[in-house]
């Protein structure tokens, strides 16, 4: 096997995880097609476990939880469904989103799979001493912890300085996300970003473009700019991009001498609300002729009121409708 690149301690250390990673699953029978030999396999298990013991439960939430593709998930979900194990109903916070919850019958099966899981792992202690299943119970529980401690992914605001494809990507995501009429061309938005007192800022996640925002210079009102396509993926969410996103805008809003920060929204996207109120926006009177937006916002930039970087993170970060 070739180890190009590792230390023979790396390889060493490798291939002994490789080995129980071979033992493990084989003892657990995680090779068979169904999962405990029942009428499941091991990913459908699974599911039906994450949905029991995760209340609002969303795809993309059990999606990344569980880092599987969205395809898979969608048909794993479509085919529980079917089978009357699994309810998806509209989130109230995002009708983009769907809540999963079990029906009375997926929970008799879960139940039925949580008691010959736990009748076979007691078969595996049983013939240990009691010390050796109190290290076994141990060393199990350090490895977790040990390997939950992972890095969070860098977070990098870059303010661009030619519509590029990320931008124009984000944007044609945005546009789909909302279902908004009014498209800005890749003209339009390097007009935005060549003026001084405008532009554009794109959220990286370890190197790539997963948000946007948009400022745009109100010549109808003085000294006011206007935050515009605000974007973060699903994915990606809960990661306080968002709210980077914004502090860029508004520190550049406040540099160029701007005092207002404007946006117009819609009443359906209850999340993108909430993050626009711990960000101290209120309501205002209709500043455009937008026909997709019934709520207009805006915030008053300069001392007392620049952006926190300390703002604690939250699954919030929707698209507003600007």
């Amino acid at each position: 096997m070739a180890t190009t690149g590792r230390s023979a301690e790396d390889a060493a250390r490798v291939f002994a995880i490789r080995e129980f990673n071979r033992f493990y699953t084989a003892r657990l029978g995680l090779l068979r097609k169904r999962y405990l030999g029942g009428e499941f396999s091991l990913t459908e298990a699974r599911v039906l476990y994450e949905i029991a013991s995760t209340p609002d439960l969303t795809a993309s939430a059990l999606r990344n939880r569980l880092g599987l593709d969205a395809g898979y998930v969608s048909r794993t979900l479509s085919l529980l469904t079917r089978r009357k194990l699994v309810r998806q109903t509209a989130s109230g916070a995002d009708g983009r989103e769907k809540l999963l919850t079990l029906s009375a019958m997926g929970r008799r099966k879960l139940a039925q799979l949580n008691e010959h899981s736990a009748r076979q792992i007691e078969g595996l202690l049983q013939p240990l001493s009691a010390a050796d299943r109190d290290t076994v119970v141990a060393f199990l529980s350090k490895v977790r912890l040990i390997l939950s401690q992972k890095q969070e992914p860098i977070i990098r605001i870059v303010r661009l300085s030619n519509a590029n494809e990320d931008a124009i990507r984000l944007l044609e995501e945005y546009y789909e996300a909302v279902d908004i009429a009014r498209r800005d061309s890749p003209e339009g938005i390097q007009e935005i970003i060549d003026h001084p007192a405008s532009g554009m800022w794109l959220a990286y996640l370890e190197d790539k473009a997963v948000g946007c925002v948009v400022l745009r210079k109100l010549e109808s009102i003085p000294l006011a700019g206007e935050c515009k396509r605000l974007y973060v993926q699903p994915h990606a969410r809960g990661r306080g991009i968002a709210n980077a996103l914004l502090d860029a805008l508004e520190e550049c809003a406040c540099h160029e001498g701007l005092r207002w920060v404007y946006l117009d929204s819609h009443e359906s996207l209850k999340a993108a609300a909430i993050l626009y109120q711990k960000r101290h926006f209120g309501p205002c009177k209709r500043y455009n002729d937008n026909p997709q937006a019934n709520v207009f916002l805006r915030k008053r930039l300069g001392p007392g009121r620049s952006p926190s970087r300390s703002r604690k993170r939250s699954d919030t970060e929707r698209p507003g409708l600007s």
